[in-house]
């Protein structure tokens, strides 16, 4: 996606609200300057004698008007700037979050939600806060900037004296060339603090419950606090250069009043300016510090904004590692059988986890993978999924190479089922219908029931309508697990992959689950993979994975023949399975 379509669209959008807001910005400050010729009218008729009550009743009224004036539209052309603001926000977080779920795995196993967050939370509300007070400060103190010098040309002060008045405002923009680029870099680290302190929150609180086994409470509030601590210095070095840079320009409009107020003080007293100009001299060159003090403000915000803005492009800017081809096909997976050709795969780290695979799954047959921790069998499904990028040319569904499929007809053709069992905080029955959002309450009830959790839904009070906690907490490990497994089977997908998905439950559970399973995939592609030789004993071949490598295949039973890792795994199994029953 184009990172700087991040703003080039939403002015595209929005530029008639700002055009009239600047507009009205415009009308309410000429109505606004002419507060102090006004006054200083009244005070050379005062002084000259020439005042009447009439004269005090139509100056009264004439500044009333001027205030309510100033106030009414000025007070619109705010509004309609904070109300694109908002909108700002709501379409880029929008957008973000389609950006998100265009990246692929490899993204998120770099970039922890925390962090994520802090670029939803505290980098887009950044940036809307400079657009909105940039545009309305900005506008509102440039207009009155220059029409307040303006007025000044136009009445008795002479030009010598206002240029003597306005030569320290010259020196703004040096001080905002030195001071912004310090103010941007330190405003980026702050951001970068903030995103680490979320990310560490949400792993506090996602490991609450561990950390209170362990009773090491102090332990993570101490390295939670070194976060918090980073922060805090990060924020301090900040505040102290914008600060200074901020106390500077209010400075710059106090030396100018201070000249107003003695070398007109002077011209005053000898005779060359009136009194009235004298007053509206200096309430002038007053009226130019709130705009001073506004532009200060806007530039320190914007400076930080625009930090937040670098980073929002830097991520903008990631192209999903996951693309579909320009002329992806789709193809039948009921028909179509699996082959992975001397498939090999390494992670960026430069470690082989996948060496020379070679097999062959018939359409509507069971494969079983099982093979010790770490042996490549997980990475291997998220291969056939494309989560990652396998070489081309090594996995084929029917004569088709993955990485010419449409992703939504390869993840479409695919029921996955991860051993996490992962559950949004919804419904159990939003859960298990997840994929098909319109699925009728008989329909979830039957998923629940294969995957032998729907006598425990239904002691809930609230049955299926029951609401999750975050992760699925209110569920045990099992439970959450066979919801999961419930999810994947309502889908029924051509294919389905199950990555050791019944690993939280009993021995019993698990043959009525695989029994369940034989039944309702009969004729359909069936990929189990299990630590446990009893879930996929049933399976018309097994492979054995050790290292990323096959080094056995063929039936249950035939392995069973064999001098080989299949064997081992068996009889430690059979072995602690006898111990337990034994009690010994």
């Amino acid at each position: 996606m184009d990172s700087q379509r991040i703003l080039r669209d939403f002015f595209r959008k929005t530029w008639l609200a700002y055009v009239i807001s600047i507009a009205l910005h415009t009308v309410a400050n000429i109505i606004h300057v002419n507060f102090p010729k006004v006054l200083g009218s009244f005070t050379d008729e005062l002084k000259a004698g020439q005042l009447s009550m009439d004269g005090v009743a139509r100056y009264s009224l004439t500044l009333l008007a001027i205030g309510v004036g100033f106030a009414a539209i000025g007070g619109v052309a705010q509004y309609l700037v904070m109300y694109t603001g908002r909108y700002f926000e709501f379409m880029n977080r929008r957008r973000l979050y389609a950006h998100f779920t265009g990246l692929g795995e490899k993204f998120y196993s770099k970039n922890g939600v925390g962090k994520l967050l802090s670029y939803f939370m505290n980098d887009v509300t950044a940036v809307r806060e400079s657009i909105s007070m940039g545009v309305n400060q900005t506008a509102g103190a440039s207009i009155l900037l220059v029409s307040t010098i303006v007025m000044l040309l136009l009445t008795d002060v002479p030009v010598y004296l206002v240029a003597a008045c306005i030569f320290p405002l010259l020196l703004i923009p040096v001080i905002v060339v030195y001071f912004g680029p310090i103010i941007r870099a330190r405003s980026l680290k702050v951001q970068e603090a903030i995103g680490a302190m979320t990310e560490s929150a949400e792993e506090q609180f996602g490991g609450i419950r561990v950390t209170k086994k362990f009773a090491v409470e102090q332990t993570m509030r101490n390295r939670f606090g070194e976060t918090v601590e980073r922060i805090r210095e990060r924020q301090l070095r900040l505040v102290r250069v914008s600060s200074l840079f901020q106390a500077l320009i209010p400075f710059l409009g106090a030396l100018s009043l201070i000249i107003a107020i003695s070398f007109g003080g002077y011209l005053t007293i000898t005779n060359r300016i009136s009194l009235g100009s004298f007053v509206a001299l200096t309430l002038y060159i007053r009226m130019l510090m709130n705009p001073l003090q506004q532009i200060g403000n806007v530039i320190n915000v914007i400076q930080r904004a625009r930090a937040s803005f670098d980073r929002l492009n830097d991520l903008l800017g990631k192209q999903p590692d996951i693309r579909e081809a320009e002329n992806a096909v789709e193809v039948d997976f009921s028909r179509s059988g699996i082959e992975l050709r001397r498939l090999s795969f390494a992670y960026e780290d430069g470690r082989d986890v996948l060496r020379d695979i070679s097999l062959y799954v018939r359409p509507g047959a069971t494969l079983g993978i099982v093979g010790r921790t770490g042996s490549g069998k997980t990475t291997l499904m998220k291969l056939l999924l494309r989560t990652y990028d396998p070489p081309e040319g090594t996995i084929f569904y029917g004569d088709t190479d993955v990485r010419s499929l449409t992703l939504a007809n390869l993840r479409g053709g695919i029921a996955y089922v991860p051993q996490d069992g992962f559950l949004f905080s919804s419904t159990i029955r939003e859960n298990i219908a997840f994929y098909k959002r319109d699925s009728e309450l008989r329909d979830v009830e039957h998923a629940a029931k294969m995957a032998k959790v729907y006598d425990n839904i239904i002691e809930f009070p609230d049955k299926f309508e029951t609401r999750l906690g975050e992760r699925g907490v209110t569920l045990s490990g099992g439970q959450r697990q066979r919801t999961s497994l419930a999810r994947g089977m309502i889908k029924d997908a051509p294919i389905l992959i199950l990555d050791d998905s019944v690993s939280a439950v009993d021995a019993v559970t698990e043959t009525d689950i695989m029994e369940t399973i034989r039944e309702i995939r009969e004729g359909k592609t069936t990929i189990i993979i299990a630590h446990r030789i009893s879930a996929l004993k049933h399976a018309d071949e097994i492979v054995v994975l050790d290292e990323g490598e096959i080094v056995q295949r063929g039936t249950h039973e035939s392995l069973l023949a064999e001098d080989g890792l299949y064997r081992t795994l068996h009889d430690i199994q059979e072995e602690g399975t006898r111990q337990h029953g034994t009690g010994n």
